[in-house]
């Protein structure tokens, strides 16, 4: 889980220059929809096992502008894509608002066939799911705005108490990060349950920052005139849409990956992440791969 309103959009886009890096779309920006339109040809790769079914989807909605919850509704650029994805399909999805940490394992006991929650491709998380590849992102850090702290690297977390979701890649790097930081310069972690957790503890005082994926920091920098961004982002990667490790759950990865490359030619894509002000993570056709960890 590396995770900008439309009211907000100018600004954030703005504010997140420095913290993502830039792709270009290979795709068309006349997209009048963002909800996608049936593809007969990508519908007839959907094993057969998910034919005719409601696909569970898990989502922790704590992480905007990827996912989180306005009112009892679920919303965010992941959740238009899944949704479209579901339509390019002939498919039904269900949305269901799930702890990040508990998304891999409810998988893997079949409670959820896709989990839909910003995931980091990862060469370790691969081992328990499939991936498809739909965007980039990297790792952010922001901290209250009369802060003196500075960011260049994992190294500089050391001496600092960091607020951070569980579960998350950012939560691994920072864990590992403290075992090598000298006893004089301890890293504390403080991990929360939702990413609004470390937010609190960030804008309270109880941490010196906050470490999250680049745009979400962004995002969170938008909303709180308290908070400011620090650094530039570092270990972007691509994000992934998991389904179980089976032969049906990589037929239906297959499936999502001709559904999104569709989304992208049809200019879909594009238009679901300028609604959010994200295209800088987008990825061309040819990035849309399975199981793509770089690290």
């Amino acid at each position: 889980m590396l995770r900008i309103s439309r009211v907000r959009q100018a600004l954030v886009v703005t504010g997140i220059t420095s913290l993502v890096v830039a792709s270009s779309l290979v795709a068309s920006a006349s997209a009048t929809s963002i909800k996608g339109t049936y593809n007969k040809a990508d519908a007839a790769t959907v094993p057969s096992t998910y034919k005719g079914t409601t696909l569970q989807v898990a989502t922790d909605a704590s992480y905007p502008p990827d996912e989180s919850m306005k009112g009892t509704a679920m919303v965010g650029f992941d959740i238009d894509l899944i949704k479209a994805i579901g339509v390019t399909l002939g498919v039904q999805v269900n949305e269901n608002n799930v702890t990040f940490k508990n998304i891999l394992a409810g998988i893997a006991a079949d409670k959820y066939v896709i989990g839909n929650s910003s995931f980091t491709d990862e060469k370790s998380r691969e081992k328990q799911v499939n991936f498809v590849d739909y965007f980039q992102a990297g790792e952010g850090v922001y901290a209250l705005k009369s802060s003196k702290v500075t960011f260049t690297g994992l190294k500089s977390l050391c001496g600092m108490k960091v607020a951070i979701e569980a579960g998350t890649t950012e939560y691994t790097d920072a864990v590992n990060t403290a075992k090598k930081c000298p006893s004089s310069k301890k890293l504390t972690v403080l991990s929360f349950q939702a990413q609004t957790g470390a937010n609190l503890a960030v804008s309270s005082g109880q941490a010196t920052l906050g470490f999250v994926d680049s745009q979400v920091a962004g995002f969170i920098v938008s909303g709180n005139k308290s908070f400011k961004l620090v650094g530039s982002a570092i270990e972007v990667a691509p994000y992934g849409i998991a389904t179980p490790k089976t032969p049906a759950g990589k037929g239906l990865a297959k499936s999502i990956q001709a559904a999104i490359k569709t989304l992208i030619a049809n200019g879909t894509y594009g238009a679901i992440l300028a609604k959010y002000g994200v295209t800088e993570g987008g990825l061309p056709a040819s990035k849309i791969v399975l199981n793509g960890a770089i690290s």
